[in-house]
C-alpha cells in the first residue's frame, strides 16, 4: 500500500504524499503536476508515507473530507483556505428499497448532499489544494457535467479563474448550474472523449492552468478515496461485504477499493473479504462488456445513453477496474436506459432520495445483479448515489407528473384519488 520516496526531493507541502508511482512500472517521480510515466505511459498514482492516525483523531476532525486530511496528498493546514468543504454526506440504512430488491441489509451512501450536489465536489476540493501547492491559479477541466459543476464553485470560492471545458449536448440543468459560477464555460461539439482530447492539448499550451482530470488527475482522483473512508466510519469502523459502484473513467471504483485497503493496513478497520461490483449503462458499457468477454483489454465505444455522467466512451481507468473486481470477487454489468430510469423512480419512492441518471444505473444494475445471482442477497451491500436527480431532469419529465388536473374542490380530488 504505502510506497515511500526520500522527502528531500520536494519541497511541496502536500501532507503524507510522497512520491508519483507509475501504476504499470513501479518507476517513482518526485511529486509534481505529471500523470503520464516518462518510461512506459502508464497513469501515475500518489504514494504516501503516513504516520500515526487514529480513529479518535479523525472523528474529532472537520465535518468534511479533511478530517482524512492525513490520508491524503493536501497540506495539514488544507481547511485553512476557502474550499468547499466537501464530503461527510450521510449513509441512509435503506430497508423499504431493500425489501424491494430481496436484499437482506442494505445502505445507500447519498453523496448529493455535497455542496454542488455530486461526488466530483470531493475530488476537485483535493485537486484544489494540490493546484494551490504546485503553484496554479486557474481552475480547468473538461466535463460531462457534475464536475463542471464542482470546478466552478471550488474556483469562484478559492478567488480563482475557472475554465470548463463541456459537450455542447450536456443537460440543461448542468450547463446553468456550471454557468451561474460566472467561470469561462465553453460547450464544444462533440462527444466526452472529444471534450477531454481537447483538455489535454490545451493543458500543455498553458502551463498555469490546472486542469483538474488531466494534468493534476493523480492528486484530484485520491478524493474519491474519501468515499471509500466514509463508509467504513460511519459502518461504525468496518467494511461493508458488496458494494456497487458507478464507472465512468473506473476512478471512483479503483479509489474506494484503495480506501478499503489502505484503512485495512493502518489498522483502522479489520481487515476482512469484499466484494466490488461496477454499473454502466448498456449505451457505454466498454468495461462492462470486457468483463463479460474475459478480457483485460477495454474497448473505446461511442457513448449513447441518457446516463451522460457516465458516457465515458474510453475510460482511463477501465483496465484498473477489471483487476479490482476479479481480484475481489465481484463484476461489471450494464442496463439499459429504460432500466435506469426505473432504478431512479424505485430509490425514489422507497428512500425519498432523487438520484441522477447515475444513482439510476447502480440501483437498476443493483437490482439485476441480485436477480442474476451474482450479489449475495444476505450480505450487507452498499450503493454509492453520486448525483442528485435536479441535474437530469430530462430523464424522467416524460415518465411522471401530476396524476389529474381538477378544479378547486374537494370532490374533483376525492374523484381524482379514486381514478
Amino acid at each position: 500500500m504505502t510506497i515511500t520516496a526520500d522527502p528531500g526531493h520536494t519541497t511541496l507541502n502536500l501532507g503524507p504524499a510522497r512520491a508519483l508511482t507509475c501504476r504499470e512500472c513501479g518507476n517513482q517521480i518526485p511529486l509534481a503536476p505529471e500523470f503520464a510515466c516518462a518510461e512506459c505511459f502508464g497513469p501515475l498514482e500518489v504514494s504516501y508515507e503516513f504516520g500515526d492516525i487514529t480513529r479518535a483523531e479523525i472523528e474529532a476532525g472537520p465535518k468534511s473530507i479533511w478530517r482524512y486530511r492525513k490520508l491524503l496528498p493536501v497540506p495539514s493546514d488544507v481547511d485553512a483556505y476557502p474550499n468547499t468543504d466537501p464530503g461527510l454526506t450521510r449513509l441512509v440504512k435503506a430497508d423499504r428499497l431493500a425489501a424491494a430488491l430481496g436484499v437482506k441489509s442494505l445502505w445507500v451512501k447519498d453523496d448529493t448532499g455535497n455542496p454542488t450536489h455530486s461526488f466530483k465536489d470531493r475530488v476537485v476540493g483535493v485537486a484544489l489544494a494540490a493546484a494551490r501547492q504546485l503553484g496554479f491559479r486557474v481552475l480547468a477541466c473538461p466535463s460531462t457535467g457534475n464536475l463542471a459543476n464542482a470546478v466552478a464553485a471550488a474556483a469562484a470560492r478559492a478567488g480563482w479563474e475557472s475554465v470548463v471545458l463541456i459537450p455542447s449536448s450536456l443537460e440543461r440543468a448542468k450547463v446553468l448550474t456550471t454557468a451561474v459560477y460566472d467561470g469561462a464555460l465553453i460547450a464544444v461539439d462533440g462527444n466526452y472523449d472529444d471534450v477531454n482530447r481537447l483538455a489535454t492539448e490545451l493543458a500543455a499550451e498553458h502551463e498555469d492552468w490546472a486542469f483538474v482530470n488531466v494534468n493534476v488527475r493523480p492528486y484530484y482522483a485520491e478524493g474519491s478515496k474519501t468515499l471509500g473512508y466514509e463508509v467504513a466510519e460511519q459502518l461504525g469502523w468496518r467494511l461493508p461485504d458488496q458494494i456497487v459502484v458507478p464507472v465512468a473513467s473506473g476512478s471512483q471504483l479503483t479509489k474506494v477499493d484503495k480506501g478499503f485497503r489502505e484503512l485495512t493496513d493502518l489498522g483502522l478497520v479489520d481487515g476482512k473479504p469484499y466484494r466490488v461490483f461496477g454499473a454502466q449503462a448498456t449505451g457505454c458499457s466498454p468495461v462492462a462488456a470486457a468483463y463479460k468477454a474475459g478480457h483485460d483489454v477495454v474497448t473505446p465505444v461511442k457513448p449513447d445513453t441518457i446516463a451522460r455522467s457516465l458516457a465515458i466512451g474510453a475510460p482511463a481507468d477501465g483496465p484498473y477496474v477489471l483487476d479490482v473486481v476479479r481480484r475481489t470477487g465481484g463484476a461489471v454489468e450494464n442496463v439499459s436506459d429504460e432500466e435506469v430510469v426505473e432504478g431512479i423512480r424505485l430509490l425514489a419512492r422507497t428512500e425519498g432520495i432523487f438520484a441522477e441518471t447515475a444513482g439510476g444505473v447502480t440501483v437498476a444494475t443493483a437490482k439485476k445483479l441480485i436477480e442474476t445471482g451474482q450479489l449475495d442477497p444476505e450480505a450487507e451491500t452498499v450503493l454509492l448515489i453520486t448525483g442528485d436527480g435536479l441535474k437530469t431532469l430530462d430523464a424522467v419529465e416524460d415518465k411522471v407528473g401530476p396524476r389529474a388536473t381538477v378544479p378547486p374542490s374537494a370532490d374533483a380530488v376525492r374523484r381524482a384519488l379514486a381514478d
